[in-house]
């Protein structure tokens, strides 16, 4: 296991960023492991190349590109019928002892960090080589990774953190990374985490006042566009709208309901900047289907892995013992039966291939029109979630009814249980996203649905809900 002093003295002994830094579109100059950090950020586009890596390495297998989002944070909050012959049985069992499940913790704890270092990195080589940039192009890269830092750590907390509450809020969690430099810093108590991640999107906030996004919009780039990210796809972005998205997602976690609330409302009060899906694009266009609802998105990932991991984890054709699907009358326990649903039909399908007698999912599955601009997009922040959070912090059912009319479902009847109806929604609505297993988390609940059943119950409790750290990080150093 690698531990954080062996993440800060690789990555910093390196010229550049890491192998990772490799989109040619935005740097031709030299071969990369001949560029010194000077050279990279001696120009706009060497910077542009620096930023764009720390994006596209969020963006793979190991990270959003699969585990933080489609598989094992979805195994671990039951949504597949993972059984005993599974090879994932040791992961949805929470059984943290055993040495793959081991590896994998100890790998997204590795990775993670070492994008904060990148993002560390670059805020600092961008101080150190001034005037590169002009000032307002500079204040938006530096807000991007602050936002950065903020969001990767803040996963870090809600994944190897304590239950966040008033009696578990003190507990020690992770270390939090601000500085470029190879000093390993404490682990702190989760409430000291949570202060350095408000004040990191602060900071970010500020340095995106002028984010072009708040005057002319996401500016969605054609398919066969030069995409330059500093004006167009901007939700591709840890943009200002997403920064805001994340605020209120931390506060609330944090249990800070009017500060969450505020930040959702002004995502909300400008939400025909990311406008909902319509019908057409995800009912009638059967080629090209945009299951993950592109244009509500606050904040996604290019994963080029994509359709690699759909192959790998969700193709109908995958035997039992190795697909991630959920039993059949659970599913239709999660949707309420509801065919009207516009997250159901879509990116579920019955095929029969191989003799399956149950849906398996399409969400991620290729398009046939390869340049269709929402190929290989990840969703990590979506408009719908600033709905629930005001929904949740104003006990309004109001604006869950909202997200339901553009779901395709009709509204709640007026006394219908609020949080009941909140969870039905994560449940329906993050399907591949990884966000169900935080919101569990969150609200530390007793029980969570039987993926082995259709409608039973398995127990929880803070053994579950939190990942062991490292042994290199609990070790004498």
């Amino acid at each position: 296991m690698r531990s954080i002093k062996n993440i800060l003295t690789a990555v910093l002994g390196m010229t550049l960023l890491l192998p990772m830094v490799s989109c040619k579109k935005w740097l031709d100059v030299q071969p990369e492991d001949k560029l010194t950090e000077k050279q990279l950020y001696s120009t706009p586009a060497g910077i542009a190349e620096a930023l764009n890596g720390i994006y596209l390495d969020m963006g793979k297998t190991k990270l959003y590109g699969a585990t933080l989002t489609s598989t094992l944070m979805d195994v671990f909050a039951q949504r597949y019928n993972v059984g005993t012959l599974h090879n994932l049985t040791k992961y949805q069992t929470y059984t943290y002892t055993d040495k793959s499940v081991m590896a994998d913790l100890d790998a997204i704890w590795t990775n993670a960090y070492v994008d904060v270092v990148n993002v560390n990195k670059l805020i600092k080589s961008l101080e150190a080589y001034p005037g590169v940039l002009d000032s307002k192009s500079e204040a938006i890269f530096k807000g991007e990774a602050y936002g950065l830092r903020a969001f990767l750590q803040f996963d870090l907390l809600r994944m190897y953190g304590p239950v966040y509450g008033t009696s578990d809020s003190t507990k020690v969690s992770i270390p939090y990374y601000t500085t470029a430099g190879t000093a390993v810093n404490d682990i702190l108590p989760a409430n000291q985490v949570m202060n350095l991640v408000i004040a990191d999107l602060k900071k970010a906030e500020q340095l995106l006042t002028n984010d072009p996004v708040r005057t002319t919009g996401v500016n969605t780039p054609g398919p066969n566009d030069n995409v330059n990210f500093l004006t167009s796809g901007r939700n591709y972005r840890m943009n200002y709208f997403a920064v805001k998205g994340l605020q209120a997602r931390v506060y609330l976690y944090r249990g800070d309901k009017i500060s969450a609330a505020a930040a959702a409302k002004t995502v909300i009060d400008n939400a025909a900047t990311f406008p909902w899906i319509t019908p057409g694009k995800i009912l009638s266009d059967k080629a090209n289907p945009d299951r993950v609802f592109s244009t509500e998105l606050l904040f996604g990932l290019q994963s080029l892995d994509m359709y690699e991991n759909y192959r790998d984890n969700f193709s109908p054709d995958l035997q039992d013992k190795q697909i991630l699907a959920p039993l059949d009358a659970r599913l239709k326990t999660t949707y309420e039966n509801n065919e009207n649903d516009y997250r159901y039909n879509p990116e579920w399908i019955l095929t029969g291939i191989g003799g399956k007698s149950y849906r398996t999912f399409f969400k991620y599955a290729d398009l046939v029109d390869k340049t269709t601009i929402y190929r290989y997009v990840m969703p990590l922040i979506r408009l719908s979630e600033m709905y629930y959070i005001a929904a949740e912090a104003y006990g309004d059912l109001g604006y869950l009814n909202t997200v339901r009319n553009k779901r395709g479902l009709l509204n709640l009847p007026a006394g219908a249980v609020l949080n009941t109806e909140l969870q039905k929604e994560y449940q329906k609505e993050f399907f591949g996203e990884g966000q169900l297993w935080y919101y569990y988390k969150r609200r530390n609940l007793s029980s969570i649905p039987n993926p082995l059943s259709s409608t039973g119950n398995i127990s929880m409790n803070a053994t579950k809900y939190v990942f062991p750290l490292p042994l290199s990080e609990t070790s004498p150093r």
